[in-house]
């Protein structure tokens, strides 16, 4: 199956039924033929998740590569990462020791061709059904970073524990105050860069 022309099938479709400015306020928009995602996942003893978070991966109809660094797992994560179906979408690299999540992304920023990179966990907290909005600032050309907020929900969200959402909120505020930024949650979620940001702070 073409994920392109599928995916710009059903934009057509919907822009037809719902009007072209709301299907964009709804992150339902056309994608440039060329695009292409790179989808960056540091694992670390994801043993149970790790399949099902490529799966979600691919079913988003973007053209990507995904790649998988493990990060010195210790759980088995390994072995399904053995067994699993890499078809030339997926790469894996291995970490011989943990080294932190930090160089696992490092590692995989290192190899990403892609125009647009998102960082996506392996736990299944966040649901790269998002992509498509996530993208959309950097598609129109009005943003070279996009940082996801778990506070600024649109649609169903994660219920928060009251205190870790207190704490994460004051932290969030002592970070604004030295960085003189306007984040609404400094933990972020998905982090997505265009390439050209990647290849200038991660050479």
């Amino acid at each position: 199956m073409n994920h392109a022309t599928n995916y710009s099938d059903r934009i057509d479709e919907l822009q037809n039924l719902l009007g072209t400015e709301l299907c964009w306020e709804l992150g339902i928009y056309p994608l440039p033929d060329d695009l292409k995602i790179s989808v960056v996942v540091p694992i670390y003893n994801e043993k149970s998740t790790v399949e099902e978070i490529v799966r979600r991966i691919r079913a988003v109809p973007i053209p990507k590569e995904i790649i998988l660094v493990d990060d010195g797992s210790t759980d088995g994560t390994r072995d399904v990462l053995a067994a699993m179906d890499c078809r030339d979408d997926v790469r894996i690299v291995l970490h011989e020791k943990n080294s932190g999540k930090g160089a696992a992304l490092k590692t995989g920023f290192s190899l990403v061709a892609g125009d647009i990179v998102i960082v996506q966990d392996a736990d299944l907290e966040y649901n790269p059904s998002q992509y498509p909005r996530l993208i959309q600032p950097i598609v129109e050309g009005v943003a070279d970073v996009v940082y996801g907020s778990r506070f600024v929900p649109v649609g169903p969200h994660r219920v928060l524990y009251y205190w870790h959402y207190v704490g994460n909120r004051l932290l969030t505020m002592l970070s604004n105050m030295c960085t003189d930024l306007n984040l609404t949650d400094m933990e972020t979620c998905y982090k997505v860069f265009r390439r050209e940001v990647i290849d200038a702070i991660a050479p």
